[in-house]
Formats: C-alpha cells, sequence, structure tokens
C-alpha cells in the first residue's frame, strides 16, 4: 500500500469524513476509507462530456449543465468540446471540492473553474434542474456511483420519477442528458423510458484509451 499524504480533510452535508490524499502519483478523495475518485482514473468522466457534447460546437450559444466538479476532468473535457460562446454550468454540493479544485487539483485539468465560460453554482444540482425550462442543450451527472448508490441521500430524488421527469423538463427540445455510473442498472432505464425518452447505455472504460480494466456505464437519454 502506497503511503498516504493527507492535503485535505473535511466532512459531507451529511457528516461523513471526505479527505484528499497524494498516494505516489495519484491524488484520491475519499468519503470515509471509501475512494470517490482518483486522478488516475478518469477516462470515464471525459467519456461523459464527449458523448453529452457531441455535435454541439456547431450550434449558437450552447448551454450545458454539469452535476457534480469532481476533479474538473469532466468540466475540461466539456469546455474543449464547445465553441467561445457557450456557458456551462456547474453545480457542486461541496464546498470542500470547489476549494481543493482552486488550490491542489487545479493543475489536473488546467484550472476550468477560471474558464470564461464556466457558471459556478454552489450548491445542490437539484435546486438549478427545478428551476431551470428548457435551459440545456445538454446535462451532465456524475454526482453518485449510480442510481442506486448515493453520495448524499438528497440524490436519490434525481433517479426518481419526479427527478427523471425534472430533468427531461430541463432540456432543450432534442438535448441529451447523460449520467455516470459505477454499476448497470435496468431499473433507471425503464425508468427513463417510461418519461418518454429514448435511451441508449454505453460501456466505458475507467481509464480510457487503456483497453483494460474497469468499466463504468453512461446512462444517454434524449428529449424528442
Amino acid at each position: 500500500m502506497l503511503p498516504r499524504e493527507l492535503l485535505g480533510e473535511s466532512v459531507t452535508p451529511d457528516g461523513a469524513p471526505i479527505t484528499l490524499t497524494r498516494e505516489g502519483v495519484a491524488l484520491v478523495v475519499r468519503i470515509g476509507n471509501v475512494p470517490l475518485m482518483s486522478s488516475r482514473v478518469h477516462g470515464s468522466e471525459e467519456a461523459l462530456a464527449e458523448v453529452g457534447c457531441a455535435g454541439l460546437r456547431a450550434r449558437a450559444s450552447a448551454r450545458v449543465l454539469v452535476g457534480g466538479l469532481g476533479m474538473g476532468f469532466t468540466l475540461r473535457a466539456v469546455l474543449d468540446a464547445l465553441d467561445s460562446d457557450a456557458e456551462v454550468v456547474v453545480a457542486e454540493l461541496l464546498p470542500t471540492i470547489v476549494a481543493w479544485n482552486r488550490g491542489p487539483l487545479a493543475a489536473l485539468a488546467q484550472s476550468p473553474l477560471d474558464d470564461p465560460r464556466t457558471l459556478l453554482v454552489d450548491g445542490d444540482v437539484v435546486a438549478v434542474i427545478r428551476k431551470s425550462a428548457r435551459a440545456f442543450d445538454a446535462i451532465l451527472l456524475d454526482v453518485d456511483n449510480g442510481p442506486e448508490a448515493f453520495t448524499v441521500a438528497s440524490n436519490a430524488w434525481l433517479y426518481g420519477r419526479a427527478g427523471i421527469a425534472g430533468l427531461r423538463d430541463a432540456l432543450r427540445p432534442g438535448g441529451r442528458l447523460v449520467v455516470w455510473s459505477a454499476v448497470e442498472s435496468e431499473s433507471f432505464v425503464r425508468a427513463l423510458r417510461a418519461a418518454g425518452m429514448r435511451v441508449e447505455v454505453l460501456p466505458v472504460r475507467a481509464r480510457g484509451a487503456v483497453r483494460k480494466g474497469s468499466r463504468h456505464w453512461l446512462f444517454v437519454a434524449s428529449r424528442d
């Protein structure tokens, strides 16, 4: 086991300890003793952005909502996929994650919070979705380990009937919702289809171009 150098610590809204450590060449965020993200494994987070933003570079004034800042890899990939007149709203519930992205994590993804197209919302992505009607060309969610494994209990709303309806209504016609997950979920696919959305499930490698190792899943739902 690599030695851990503690770079930061705090607590989640549910009271769980959250830490940032350096382990060899990697930076790792844990909630309790469970790894939440690592700088060595971010290929699927970039795939989330690539799938969600496909075709949006040519769209004037495209707007994208990113739920979950993480280590900034998804936000950076979204910015790279869009034109200069786009706006990317990124909602992050944990102030600690924002602070780390402005500090020890900043260089990992070339400081995407400093891009003028980025609008940071310090708060719950649920609140953004509830007050947004036909506001986004794409919504990208990476706030949990999947539709059945919540980082905080309040996120359960996102994957139920009311949450899916809210996500659908926050999309512009032809808009796309992409949800990152560590596991498959047939029940979530059924719920998306029941809401009248076209659904595709894409397996992606956790390490991106490295064609081995663990897989993650992208639930891609389109509003007609």
